[in-house]
């Protein structure tokens, strides 16, 4: 039997999670399909393959891709105990992932591991 992985979302010294918010605000329809893919990746874990993932090129990061008429993409990591940790969330609107984003969810993987939670 597979392992059954975990979801974890980054969350800010205060306790905020600025992924959590984002899902929070999307359309009921939308969120169904980031729940949906979200079983996928628990389901099969670092085995899941495109178009469902992708891995950034040149980074330890993965991005979780929500294919349909409004495209999201959460980029993340995995780390130990069969978990995946969110860093990132964001609607997708162009063809390439922005460094910007690429950039937040860096700079968050950074502070996650300068708290020690890695």
């Amino acid at each position: 039997m597979q392992n059954i992985w975990k979801i974890k979302y980054y969350k800010q010294e205060n306790g905020e999670s600025p992924i959590f918010e984002f899902i929070e605000k999307l359309p009921e329809k939308a969120q169904a399909k980031l729940i949906n893919t979200f079983d996928l990746l628990t389901e099969y874990g670092i085995q899941l393959r495109e178009p469902h993932v992708k891995k950034v090129t040149g980074t330890a990061l993965w991005e979780l891709r929500i294919l349909g008429e409004d495209s999201f993409r959460i980029l993340y990591i995995a780390i130990r105990q069969s978990t995946f940790l969110f860093l990132h969330a964001f609607k997708k609107k162009k063809q390439k992932t922005l460094k910007k984003d690429i950039k937040i969810a860096l700079k968050r993987l950074e502070e996650y591991q300068t708290r020690g939670e890695i």
